[in-house]
């Protein structure tokens, strides 16, 4: 039982119920459509349910990437927009708020994290370099590549195993990891990637002894060592309710003292700083900052915009105040941890442990009988549209794509199809009726068949791929 699904008083007389440290102060109207519109909508979408129109979905779990609700607060922020070209006010309130909460001297904003993750690539990779990471990410690996680099997953051997309980299944393998070096050579890493959370593991954290360790290898060989922060305030809470010595701490301390180990991080501010557009890069080398200073110019905007509106980073600077408070994440993630709780009680099979962002279905077991290059994953998330209205998405062999070289499918252990579940959007109300509706496509599960792609985009085809059943 999550520890942040409380029972009702006539389940347990003498608790209290928990409620989201907010309230609702604007509602936007959602209707479920007919099966029928449903069917016609996801033949139309070629299965994708990235190409569905929105005004066709009853509940958005697509991502939780710009699809939060700001506050009051916020809103009230981008009132304040300073649209002054160079120089805005927005930009030093963001730039504090970063050095206050993550503790980088230097920063660039950018339009989104993909403009940050190409940038700090094109910035560090040197062609043929290699860039280890604990796992991948779709547009992170992509930007890499493109700059020449050759990822290596790095990542602990529990993270490939969907029913794995490790507390912490994001770690990076320390003997892995330096293999490849003493293998290739230090100079020919380019820097070690690491994501907290591990998106595509299923949301799972870092652990802070993993992040001193990996500090302590990476000073060894000289080699550093770059954060994808996107989710770093999630994780920052599993270190305070997993790890030992961290229950005391807040969130936020908890948060800065991770940045501290590392040597730079880039951002999505689209997930925990709860705004729907913007991202960041910061480091602490002050010549790889004037380098990034450069090159966004160059790509995104001037260095004190990066693609973004003076509105856009006051609510920004906002959020990220908003986000690291332990009311607001403990609720954040306890509603993703009672899907999951609901989910497991009825034996479905999911990942475990439950993540801080998502609920990923294991579509492997979900569907034992379609073969990975019918893509499970991708139907499972269609199953559950045409039940319900819901839409999910696929993190399977779709999302992992080519491989450059031989032009195969990659197929990842992970055959994964991800509930994604927006920050202070959905009520517990809506993860009930999710849950139902999930539990309704596994009871029918035998009677599902896979796909063939018709359609397939040259990279990160999973965006617009389209299918048909088999």
């Amino acid at each position: 039982m999550s520890p942040h699904r409380f029972k009702t008083m006539g389940e347990q007389a003498g608790r209290r119920s928990w409620a989201e440290p907010w309230k609702i102060k604007m509602v936007e109207p959602i209707h479920m459509t007919s099966r029928a519109e449903r069917e016609k909508a996801i033949a139309e979408a070629g299965y994708n349910t990235f190409l569905l129109r929105s005004e066709d979905v009853y509940i958005d779990l697509l991502t939780d990437s710009g699809t939060s609700a700001m506050s009051d607060r916020q809103w009230a922020g981008m009132m304040l927009g300073d649209e002054a070209y160079a120089g805005s006010v927005n930009f030093y309130h963001l730039e504090q708020a970063i050095q206050q909460y993550y503790g980088y001297p230097y920063m660039v904003p950018t339009h989104q994290g993909r403009g940050a993750e190409h940038l700090i690539s094109q910035a560090l990779i040197k062609k043929g370099q290699y860039v280890p990471g604990n796992m991948y990410f779709t547009t992170t690996r992509l930007h890499q590549e493109l700059a020449g680099g050759i990822f290596v997953d790095v990542i602990i051997e529990e993270a490939h195993d969907p029913e794995a309980l490790h507390p912490f299944k994001g770690n990076i393998d320390l003997n892995k990891l330096e293999d490849l070096i003493k293998k290739q050579g230090a100079e020919n890493i380019a820097y070690v990637s690491l994501a907290g959370t591990v998106n595509m593991a299923g949301g799972q954290p870092v652990s802070m002894a993993n992040v001193k360790e990996l500090r302590q290898l990476c000073d060894k060989y000289s080699i550093l060592l770059l954060l994808d922060a996107t989710r770093m305030v999630e994780n920052a809470y599993f270190i305070q309710t997993s790890e030992e010595g961290y229950a005391d701490k807040t969130v936020a301390e908890i948060l800065l003292e991770f940045c501290s180990y590392t040597d730079g991080a880039w951002m999505s501010g689209k997930k925990d700083h709860l705004v729907n557009i913007g991202g960041w890069l910061a480091v602490r080398d002050e010549g790889l900052f004037d380098e990034l200073r450069n090159l966004v110019v160059v790509y995104e905007g001037l260095h004190t915009y990066g693609g973004m509106a003076g509105r856009d980073m006051e609510a920004m600077a906002i959020g990220i105040r908003e986000s690291v408070q332990d009311d607001h994440i403990r609720a954040r993630v306890g509603q993703v941890l009672y899907l999951g709780q609901l989910l497991i009680d009825w034996d479905i099979p999911i990942v475990r442990p439950v993540g801080g962002h998502a609920i990923f279905l294991d579509a492997r077991r979900f569907y034992p009988h379609i073969q990975q290059d019918e893509f499970p994953s991708q139907m499972l998330a269609a199953q559950l549209y045409l039940d319900s209205g819901i839409r999910s998405m696929e993190r399977g062999i779709v999302s992992a794509g080519r491989d450059p070289k031989t032009g195969q499918h990659r197929y990842p252990k992970l055959e994964l199809t991800r509930l994604t579940i927006p920050r202070r959007v959905y009520t517990e109300a809506h993860m009930d009726v999710v849950a139902e509706s999930v539990l309704e496509v596994y009871q029918n599960r035998t009677k599902t068949k896979g796909l063939k792609m018709v359609y397939e985009p040259t990279r990160l085809r999973f965006f617009q791929a389209r299918f048909e059943p088999l």
